[in-house]
């Protein structure tokens, strides 16, 4: 598989220090009371998908990769820890040759989820696997829940396309992740050319109100950017008054006209009044793109309305009012010694609050019906009993500390399309509910 396949893999900087103090004065601790080296498997889950959501969906698994690939300490970040005195020497000595050598496992990207869902497994020693904590939760926390919403938009929006646009609405690198996790979660292409260039995503884009605002008249912008972009171009027709616009619009570009977007107003007036004087113009094949901080739910309100693509963005790239997942990242079981052969001890926190878990190497499958509908998440621990549980989730990421399952980013998008379509048709409804199927423990 090339480069190509996969999208551009630019430079990745170390990611050593997407992490919190504590996992490196645990390091110390650890690496003084001799128990750094035993052999221990720590899981990403979520104890509750956020409020009112059926279900979740798992992004940034291939970043994920790239981070545990690139996290090492180099001369100058290990001369800052000494400055700062985070750590003693020893343990300076100990993190200046660090390289992730364990194994991980976890639902492949695009893979849906419930609560109790083992995400990620983590597994190596103590010490190694520790340190990628912070790293991992910050990217599948993130990804994850723009998927999510993704998803949401993508099922309401029913086979219409999605264009992501958020970029000046969240941070510079968190815009690039979200074009990605969005286009895991069904959208179709992104503004945001960081994110084409990293990752292959389609780029879209034409002109902003400055641009008509610029020209002495409405005519002179469309003809400058007819002129320069061709007929098949998306003209932005509400800066004045739509009706003109789009009159000015055709006249202009003729019925070869590619769009007209719709940034304003009320949109399902507007979108069907444009579609009616487009088709009596005779541009019938031209489309219509409305914008305007949208969400799912305004995507659905416009499922009667002749609208060819949305664009999204602010609602998007903020995880549509949930923009974390909550997933935590817990030690479920550990060696009672650093002796190679010492077997594993289930290990859980005890809380009288929500914050308990289940201890022990979990194994995941999904339960269905006689018609292949998904109608349990079965998780338990101990050896994994195949097929007889259901499908198996879990798929070999890491081996060795060799990523080994390096894919297309398309092959998420198809992932999630096969995974959501596998769920229960209420999963898909928008109003307000429990997980749309259940958790087992085996």
């Amino acid at each position: 598989m090339n480069s190509a396949d996969l999208g551009r893999r630019v430079g990745v900087p170390s990611t050593a220090l997407f992490t919190d103090q504590y996992e490196l004065t645990m390091v110390q601790a650890a690496l003084k009371a001799g128990t750094a080296d035993r052999h221990s498997v720590f899981e990403a889950f979520t104890r509750r998908l956020p409020e009112g959501r059926r279900y979740g969906v798992v992004a940034g698994t291939g970043r994920v990769l790239d981070a545990v690939e690139n996290f090492h300490f180099d001369d100058e970040m290990i001369g800052f820890l000494r400055q700062q005195d985070i750590v003693d020497e020893p343990t300076l000595e100990w993190l200046a040759g660090y390289r992730f050598g364990g194994d991980i496992w976890g639902y492949p990207e695009g893979e849906v989820y419930f609560p109790g869902s083992p995400i990620l497994r983590v597994e190596g020693s103590f010490a190694e696997c520790v340190l990628l904590e912070t790293v991992i939760l910050s990217i599948l926390n993130h990804d994850s829940a723009i998927a999510a919403a993704a998803s949401r938009m993508s099922a309401a929006a029913g086979g219409r396309r999605l264009i992501e646009m958020g970029a000046r609405r969240t941070h510079e690198l968190s815009a690039v992740a979200s074009a990605r996790a969005a286009f895991v979660g069904g959208f179709d292409a992104t503004s945001d050319l960081a994110a084409g260039f990293r990752w292959a995503i389609p780029t879209v884009g034409t002109s902003a109100h400055a641009f008509t605002l610029l020209h002495d008249t409405e005519r002179d912008a469309f003809r400058a950017q007819v002129d320069s972009l061709g007929r098949g171009t998306t003209l932005l027709v509400d800066t004045y008054d739509v009706t003109e616009a789009v009159r000015a619009a055709v006249e202009i570009a003729g019925p070869e006209l590619g769009a007209v977007r719709i940034d304003s107003g009320d949109l399902l007036l507007v979108a069907h009044r444009v579609r009616q004087q487009l088709d009596e113009l005779g541009a019938t094949d031209t489309r219509i793109v409305v914008t305007s901080d949208l969400d799912e739910y305004a995507i659905a309100s416009l499922a009667a309305a002749p609208v060819d693509a949305y664009g999204v963005g602010t609602q998007l790239v903020t995880g549509s009012g949930h923009p974390t997942c909550s997933m935590v990242y817990k030690l479920v079981a550990r060696a009672g010694s650093a002796e190679p052969d010492a077997p594993l001890v289930p290990v859980a926190k005890k809380s009288l609050g929500a914050k308990s878990s289940k201890g022990g190497r979990k194994w995941a499958a999904r339960r269905t019906d006689a018609h292949g509908v998904a109608e349990a998440e079965v998780i338990g621990t101990g050896p994994a009993p195949g097929e007889s549980a259901g499908r198996p989730l879990l798929v070999e990421l890491v081996r060795g500390g060799e990523v080994v399952a390096r894919e297309p980013l398309e092959a998420a998008r198809e992932r999630h399309v096969a995974a959501r379509a596998g769920l229960p048709m209420s999963a898909i409804q928008l109003s307000r509910g429990e997980p749309v199927i259940p958790t087992e423990y085996a």
